[in-house]
């Protein structure tokens, strides 16, 4: 994996003119949910557990040991179909300064999504930001967390199928609530809805923090993965 990322950064930067894009290792945008499922102290424990995950000396060790040493990082949340705000555009994450820096606008920023529970404009809207930005990667990821189901928007799979086939990976975090919280169609668990329906492209797995308290755990785990360009055992590593 590592070779072939080495080559293909390679070739783009021979294809890149003078005032080309920034090459990095990884363009990855975080979509977290922020619809109206997710109370305050879960609200909460999703941005402390971004942040302390990003700051971690085990993702900074993954970036460091990258082809460029650095990779692109966005954070939008999202909920009803109109609702995809930016939390922290994109940002070159490099060393402990800039990852902080990172941080520390990801705890700053107001809560801005609102409603429910459109998976799939959360992807397409991530898809855009993407296709759209001032980098060059030879990896590029959406990390989608959740702890509903699909319920509004864009076709889901329209929109999966799509974003797969421009080269973009899939994958995503279940967090699961008492009981086993919310499920998916047909009352399959959340964790299999997401396997069969949200992830998708190389690689793509689905990561399930079975408590709240446990997504702190799951997203550095999840990131450090990312980050060095590999998956777990298992495509769907859940319960």
């Amino acid at each position: 994996m590592r070779q072939f990322a080495a080559a293909a950064l390679l070739l783009l930067a021979l294809a890149l003119p003078a005032a080309a894009r920034e090459l990095v290792d990884l363009e990855l945008v975080l979509a977290a949910d922020g619809s109206g499922s997710i109370d305050e102290d879960e609200f909460r424990l999703q941005r402390d557990g971004y942040a302390a995950a990003i700051t971690s000396p085990q993702v900074l060790s993954a970036i460091r040991s990258g082809i460029t040493g650095r990779i692109a990082l966005a954070l939008i949340e999202w909920g009803a179909p109109d609702s995809q705000p930016v939390i922290v555009d994109w940002m070159v994450i490099k060393d402990a300064a800039s990852a902080q820096a990172f941080a520390e606008r990801l705890r700053a920023a107001p809560r801005q999504a609102y409603g429910y529970n459109s998976i799939s404009n959360a992807v397409h809207r991530a898809t855009e930001m993407i296709e759209t930005n001032d980098f060059v990667a030879s990896r590029k990821v959406i990390d989608v967390s959740g702890d509903g189901p699909q319920i509004g928007g864009r076709p889901l799979e329209a929109v999966r199928r799509a974003t797969v086939n421009k080269g973009i990976t899939i994958n995503a975090l279940v967090i699961a609530g008492p009981g086993g919280g919310f499920r998916g169609p047909g009352g399959m668990t959340l964790g299999e809805h997401y396997e069969r329906d949200v992830i998708g492209g190389n690689g793509a797995f689905v990561i399930t923090a079975a408590t709240r308290h446990e997504f702190a755990k799951a997203i550095l785990q999840k990131l450090v993965l990312e980050v060095a360009g590999e998956v777990p055992p298992t495509r769907y590593a859940g319960p």
